[in-house]
């Protein structure tokens, strides 16, 4: 099972496990896009998604709550992120197991932007004592390409990772690019 964080990212990932010969279905539980109009364009994009890649993909409710409940009182980065791809995880490892899977992977293993270690320790902790194991792998090799068909395709393409605090972060390294004196 691929959790799957947004469509463009999803495209690698997918391709590589299914000529690898793996049955991958999708899972998209991301409650960290904010505001909704955000998620709606990342939920639509699923469905690009879909078309493009032949993959069904299970959408679980936007729980905005439980996204908050998890990252209250983390103003540090890597504990924000930490606590959010905890989450998410978790909900996946679930579903998988709820469902028959073997494995559980996540396309936050595409972005270069995505602390790989954390995200596989996360995963490794989760799959312990678990029926259900991690799929560790490192999907950054394929991340460009995916996001110059994801460009091809229509697909939506986001500027930030999904949550506020990473919209502001992304915004103020813009300004602080167009402040640059040369």
């Amino acid at each position: 099972m691929l959790h799957i964080c947004c469509g463009p990212c999803g495209i690698f990932p997918y391709e590589a496990l299914a000529g690898e010969g793996f049955f991958v279905k999708g899972f998209f539980y991301n409650p960290n896009i904010q505001p909704c109009e955000e998620y709606q364009k990342r939920l639509e994009a699923i469905g690009t998604l879909e078309r493009h890649c032949g993959i069904e993909v299970e959408r679980c409710g936007y729980e905005e709550e439980a996204y908050r409940d998890a990252v209250s009182g983390s103003l540090e980065k890597k504990d924000r992120c930490g606590r959010c791809f905890e989450l998410r995880l978790k909900k996946a490892f679930a579903y998988a197991q709820d469902n028959g899977f073997d494995y559980v992977t996540t396309t936050l293993l595409v972005s270069p932007y995505q602390d790989q270690q954390l995200i596989g320790q996360i995963g490794e902790r989760l799959s312990a004592n678990a029926p259900v194991k991690f799929l560790f792998r490192d999907f950054r090799p394929g991340f460009r390409q995916a996001h110059r068909t994801a460009r091809e395709k229509g697909f939506y393409l986001q500027n930030y990772c999904g949550c506020l605090a990473s919209l502001k972060e992304r915004q103020e390294e813009k300004g602080k690019k167009k402040n640059v004196q040369c």
